[in-house]
């Protein structure tokens, strides 16, 4: 059944308004799966904040452009594409999909965009195995929590240790610490 002009501009209309409100988009190929699972998928996403939408390819090539996104490579974007918006973490869409891509290997990541960068599928899988904002945050309430008696102690603490990281990760991005 074809898609008329009224409904490609419903759809161009809700695809700028994801672009526009999410933090970070993933696209996947999902071909092979059951209506089933795509709707396990679709909720497991509702549930973390993140949305998963499927469209033609040009109507995501022209919301992305409308919105002053990079433009992802057409050779990349092969088959049924599905975009994964994530609104309330940027990590939060990509790590469900990868999760549910471990039991569904019809799943795979193509790509995306954060911060207005192009993620290659490599770094979007990367992406997704980061961890979350609440792990992080705890990893580092566990590093000030440890015991700090003396000056030894004190340079050998884990604290110690994540400022060091810290301060060589800015070394090498270039930024003045």
């Amino acid at each position: 059944m074809a898609v008329t002009r009224e409904q490609k501009a419903v759809q161009l209309a809700e695809l700028k308004q994801s672009f526009s409100k999410a933090q970070s988009v993933i696209f996947t190929n999902y071909i092979g799966l059951t209506v089933a699972d795509v709707s396990a998928l679709r909720k497991k996403l509702r549930d973390g904040g993140a949305e998963m939408k499927v469209a033609k390819k040009t109507l995501m090539r022209i919301a992305g452009k409308e919105q002053k996104l990079p433009e992802m490579d057409e050779k990349i974007m092969t088959g049924p594409v599905a975009c994964i918006f994530s609104y309330t973490d940027p990590l939060i869409g990509a790590q469900v999909a990868f999760k549910f891509a471990k039991d569904h290997q019809q799943v795979s990541f193509l790509g995306g965009i954060f911060e207005g960068k192009i993620l290659s599928k490599t770094d979007a899988v990367a992406f997704a195995k980061m961890p979350s904002r609440e792990i992080l945050l705890a990893t580092f309430a566990g590093m000030i929590r440890s015991p700090l008696v003396s000056f030894a102690s004190i340079c050998n603490s884990p604290l110690t240790g994540f400022a060091r990281a810290m301060n060589e990760i800015a070394k090498k991005k270039g930024v003045a610490t």
